[in-house]
């Protein structure tokens, strides 16, 4: 994965109000840390940030460049989103040196075709290897190409560039493969869903009527006190 050259900013306001401030300039707070040194608050241009995150995914490398003077490679180890807006809130970098191992999770993704009749569950869609810093691969495949219902691939299956090696259990599951379910067993469940759903339809309905004769009886005990007094 090439690395993305990116600007910085120093950042001096700390806490929610800060950040709001930040993210208000068009800029997504972070921090720099690792190799022992002291953390460095710094903001980034959001747009370009973004961008890069979506081209290189979650693993991007950063050139960073900061207004100081300091420059440094780092590797994002953690980003919070807002999940209504779908913008980032903040980010914490890893500072990386040119030919460090790095231990990551990276993205799998499942290629080729399963046999005919049968489903996929991608049980693990990410894996943890370590790689070297600027090296770190966007993704890893694994291929389920004619397997038959019943066969599982594991992390161990899941073949890997040269110079990342596999930190997870090679028996973790990634994917399995099963056999889709025929007209006949779909048709045999549609009974069961259609009876949960009138009975859940039935409670929805008294629990409306009960909290629509709660107020009404409030109301004539309310009446009743006014004519005893």
């Amino acid at each position: 994965m090439s690395e993305v050259k990116i600007s910085a900013e120093p950042r001096t306001e700390f806490g929610k109000g800060g950040a709001r401030r930040t993210r208000r300039a068009g800029k997504v707070p972070a921090v720099l840390y690792g190799h022992g040194e002291k953390p460095k608050h710094i903001a980034l241009p959001a747009r370009e940030f973004a961008a890069a995150i979506r081209k290189g995914g979650a693993n991007q490398l950063f050139a960073i460049e900061v207004s100081d003077g300091t420059q440094v490679l780092a590797l994002p180890k953690a980003i919070q989103r807002d999940p209504i807006k779908d913008s980032f809130e903040h980010v914490d970098l890893l500072l990386v040196r040119r030919g460090e191992k790095v231990t990551v999770e990276v993205p799998v993704q499942l290629t080729g075709e399963a046999a005919k009749d049968t489903l996929i569950v991608h049980d693990h869609d990410t894996l943890s290897v370590t790689a070297d810093a600027t090296k770190v691969p966007d993704h890893l495949e694994a291929s389920i190409e004619g397997l038959e219902a019943g066969t599982q691939v594991t992390a161990g299956d899941v073949e890997l560039p040269a110079g990342v090696e596999l930190v997870a259990d090679p028996e973790l599951p990634v994917a399995a493969v099963t056999a889709a379910p025929t007209a006949e067993q779909l048709e045999a469940t549609l009974p069961e869903v259609e009876v949960a759903t009138e009975e859940a339809e039935a409670e929805v309905g008294e629990e409306t009527a009960e909290a629509a004769e709660a107020p009404a009886a409030e109301g004539e005990e309310t009446t009743e006190a006014k004519t005893e007094a």
